[in-house]
């Protein structure tokens, strides 16, 4: 009997590391994951940010200059009216704002919320929106990058990331210069 007790000692211990790096392996896989889950998150977010904010610059651009191309219309006409000495004049006149008003109820009977200023703030808040996702999603990716280098970090782990070749993820960091707002011209 005495002599079986090593090797079921040996077995035991060899059961034990077994489960260790099983345990350990599937643990830095699924750090791993988690990780690059993350990361496609972040990717998506800046792929959103890339897709979104010409499209919205561009339909405030369109939205802001077809309002003042009718606004500009319809006081032109007002101005003219006054302007007019003759009734031919004032005939010309009241066409040219019978026009211009005729398209600026159109302009509002179609689209009633088509203001310049709730586009812009529109725009804003779109772009407030896009920044706190982006900043969501790499805050969520270095919290996971952080709990998987402490996974790698952590003496036993340590040991075993090295031997299966996982090592520290690097954390994302904002370019020099990002402190500052950047600036939206039309």
């Amino acid at each position: 009997m005495k002599s079986k007790t090593p090797l079921f000692i040996l077995l035991a211990v060899v059961v034990l590391v077994g489960l260790w790096v099983w345990s350990g392996y599937n643990g830095f896989v699924s750090g791993k994951e988690k990780v690059d889950a993350q990361w496609a998150q972040v990717e998506t977010q800046y792929q959103r940010r890339a897709d979104l904010i010409p499209n919205l610059v561009n339909t405030v651009k369109g939205a802001a200059e077809f309002e003042k191309g009718t606004f500009t219309a319809v006081t032109e006409a007002r101005t003219k009216w006054m302007g007019a000495g003759d009734r031919g004049s004032k005939i010309d006149a009241a066409q040219g704002m019978d026009s211009a008003l005729a398209r600026l109820l159109l302009t509002f009977e179609n689209y009633p919320d088509l203001k310049a200023t709730k586009a812009y703030t529109d725009l804003m808040a779109q772009l407030e929106g896009t920044e706190n996702r982006v900043a969501v999603a790499r805050r969520d990716f270095n919290e996971s990058v952080r709990v998987f280098n402490v996974m790698v970090k952590r003496f036993p782990g340590l040991v075993l990331a090295r031997l299966l070749g996982f090592n520290p993820e690097s954390f994302f960091e904002a370019d020099a210069g990002s402190e500052e707002a950047p600036k939206v011209e039309f």
